[in-house]
């Protein structure tokens, strides 16, 4: 990918990190487009990186950034709303706009396993129109990818289990029999690089929608408990009946940050998992070997701390 030129959509985010360290750690030249230069601090030290404060949302503002670029990517997404349109369908629709400006015809599209216009949750419903808008653009080369949960170093998903763990010794838990297929945030970033390569390397894949699943299904109390084991931590974990958990997630909403909705039960009522292969031939990591790396090194961490504090230094 050397001398090749990226425009990355929603690239400070949790996934986008990771695949703008590896397009850049290739040669690649990416651009970052943020509301807030500040919140992708982390990616302005890479030598091939420009952050540039823009409204991504603007199709006139992304062609000019996106013009000479061999493709775009977009990534952007948010998990709790309000905002899910904007957000998911009218950025989709600014990037495919963007893209017929400048006259880029490929662009890799981030949905989400179980996203349908005619799904329960506003979530998933926007996620399904995002991919229908960006598939329809018959005049681009749109590779759309349809993760189950994504996990990693830096996700959203395990490192809140294990805070949550970390404060409580009962765990109340919403929609405990959930079932995902948690995929690895390298996997998801590989699927990516290789799809940007499949004209040199691989069957064109313009058009075509990939799901991106781990090895193994879990049910969300499955996944509680290989965290409490990973950190270290024995915690009782009650999974609630659905009308005490539509309160708690209402109760929830209310709070500054946000841990559950009542639009994210819903999102569980479909099972986030796929029968289908990982595509390119990649074959991807297993959730039980990869994620206690950085799990039980942050429980560590977290102990150590509290030692500290009890031993008031």
């Amino acid at each position: 990918m050397k001398h090749s030129s990226f425009l990355v959509v929603g690239g400070s985010g949790f996934v986008g990190r990771h695949l703008v360290a590896a397009l850049a750690a290739r040669g690649a030249s990416v651009v970052v487009p943020t509301r807030r230069r500040e919140r992708a601090k982390h990616l302005i030290l890479l030598p091939t990186v420009d952050v540039v404060e823009a409204d991504a949302r603007d199709a006139r503002t992304l062609a000019a950034l996106a013009r000479g670029c061999d493709a775009v990517v977009n990534l952007a997404g948010i998990l709790h709303g309000p905002g899910f349109n904007l957000a998911h369908v009218e950025l989709a629709q600014a990037v495919v706009n963007a893209c017929r400006l400048a006259g880029i015809k490929r662009l890799l599209h981030m949905s989400a396993l179980g996203a349908d216009p005619s799904a329960p949750s506003e979530y998933l419903r926007s996620k399904g129109l995002g991919e229908q808008a960006v598939l329809a653009a018959d005049d681009l080369e749109a590779t759309v990818f349809r993760p189950s949960v994504i996990f990693g170093p830096e996700d959203r998903f395990l490192n809140l289990f294990a805070k949550l763990a970390a404060f409580s010794p009962v765990l109340a838990l919403a929609a405990p029999e959930a079932r995902f297929q948690p995929v690895y945030v390298g996997d998801v970033v590989k699927a990516m690089l290789a799809a940007l390569e499949s004209r040199a390397h691989l069957s064109d894949t313009g058009g075509k929608r990939y799901d991106l699943c781990g090895l193994h299904e879990y049910t969300l109390r499955e996944l509680m408990q290989f965290v409490c084991a990973v950190t270290g931590r024995r915690r009782l974990i009650v999974g609630l009946p659905d009308g005490v958990a539509w309160l708690q997630a209402w109760m929830m909403e209310w709070l500054p940050v946000k841990l559950l909705t009542r639009d994210n039960l819903r999102s569980m009522r479909v099972p986030s998992v796929s029968g289908n292969e990982f595509p390119f031939g990649i074959r991807p990591a297993a959730l039980q070997a990869t994620a206690p790396a950085w799990l039980a090194s942050a429980a560590m961490r977290e102990r150590y701390d509290e030692l500290r504090w009890r031993a008031r230094r």
